[in-house]
């Protein structure tokens, strides 16, 4: 009896020893576990039944616990691979471990939908940044090709500018000289009016003439007349009128003479009559064509006037024109540089677009198929991706 006593008591102790040995080693993996490792088991087999039971408990909760930090760990992993496609499952998970389960399930779907609305963006960009290029590079060829064509017409309108003014002095220059016809004329036609005056004045002395020659006609006619009548009184007379019968005729001869040279001052002096009627209707003629030429002189300086009033006010409008010209090329010039850095800008914003699309097409994550990309884009963006990487990195 005595033996199977010790015997039992040995046992005890045996049993106390073990379960104090798990005691110990529980108490060591808890250590452990309060350091964050829980990729431990608890060894020891209790010689207590509930020791048992505990340290079978206990592992199996490490075990639990272990089984989901991996699933979160091995998540996170994929989530520094740019993967955001999976999610952590939640059998037969409760409490705070299903809380923070599902707080990292939240953080999947979150990235996923950042990067869902970063591609969307990116690829809506993208397009935009295509079509701003194009429109750009039309914006571009558009205001280039304006700023030549106005520059050129700049040019051509400061040549019809200097043409205008060029014209408008001659005008100027053409209205003078038609003033100074005008008074050409008018002295013309004051000389003509003068010169018919003169005209009728020597008609008038004409006339008087041809009534002294007249006059003169008689008196030789009568002288001749007398002469005769002395002529047969001394031929009656004989040899005492002799003498007288010579003065009696050199008295004819005298008559006869002044009668041929008063016939002859006549024909000159009808011929004079002649001329100066003839004058006096050149005359006229003069005046009424001086009359017509200043007319006509008049209505021409009406006009040239009418002309150079008209080449004020073109002069003004064209000077207008060329300062709204030169102004609108200047514009265009702007333009034409906006649109150049524009230019620039938009390849800068497609590359970023690019990048974009690149960085997040890099990615997995859920909803990704859902996105439309144009082939040519990705395949475009891919291959690229290597560069704007290292553009990124530059």
């Amino acid at each position: 009896m005595a033996d199977t006593i010790n015997e039992n008591i040995k046992k005890i102790n045996e049993g106390l020893q073990l379960d104090n040995k798990a005691v110990s080693d529980a108490l060591e993996v808890v250590e452990e576990i309060k350091k964050g490792h829980i990729d431990i088991q608890l060894e020891t087999v209790a010689n207590n039944p509930q020791l048992v039971q505990l340290k079978d408990a206990l592992n199996m909760m490490l075990l639990n616990i272990k089984t989901n930090m991996d699933s979160v760990s091995k998540l996170l992993k994929e989530f520094s691979n740019y993967k955001f496609v999976n999610k952590v499952s939640t059998n037969n998970v409760e409490g705070y471990m299903l809380e923070f389960i599902n707080n990292v399930n939240f953080l999947t779907d979150e990235i996923s939908g950042l990067l869902k609305n970063s591609l969307t963006i990116g690829v809506t960009l993208d397009k935009a940044s295509d079509t701003l290029l194009a429109n750009v590079d039309i914006l571009n060829k558009s205001s280039n090709e304006a700023a030549a064509s106005l520059e050129e017409t700049a040019a051509a309108l400061e040549e019809i500018t200097s043409t205008i003014i060029s014209s408008s002095e001659n005008i100027e220059k053409m209205s003078s000289n038609a003033e100074y016809l005008i008074n050409s004329a008018k002295t013309g036609q004051t000389l003509a009016n003068k010169t018919t005056v003169a005209m009728d004045e020597i008609n008038n002395q004409v006339n008087s003439i041809e009534e002294a020659i007249t006059v003169i006609d008689q008196i030789a006619f009568q002288t001749n007349i007398l002469s005769l009548n002395a002529a047969v009184e001394a031929a009656t007379a004989g040899e005492a009128g002799k003498g007288f019968a010579v003065v009696a005729q050199e008295v004819r001869n005298l008559a006869s003479r002044s009668a041929d040279a008063a016939k002859e001052i006549k024909e000159l002096v009808e011929n004079a009559t002649t001329k100066a009627n003839e004058g006096k209707n050149i005359s006229a003629e003069m005046i009424q064509g001086y009359d017509k030429l200043l007319e006509n002189i008049e209505s021409s300086n009406k006009m040239i006037q009418e002309i150079a009033n008209a080449s004020k006010e073109q002069e003004s409008g064209i000077t207008q024109i060329n300062d709204a010209v030169t102004h609108l090329d200047q514009q265009t010039q702007q333009n034409a540089s906006i649109a150049t850095q524009t230019h620039e800008i938009a390849e800068e914003t497609d590359v970023i677009a690019k990048k974009i699309v690149s960085d997040a097409n890099a990615k997995e994550f859920l909803g990704k198929d859902r996105i439309e990309i144009k082939e040519g884009k990705q395949q475009n963006t891919n291959n690229n991706s290597t560069q704007i990487k290292q553009d990124s990195k530059d």
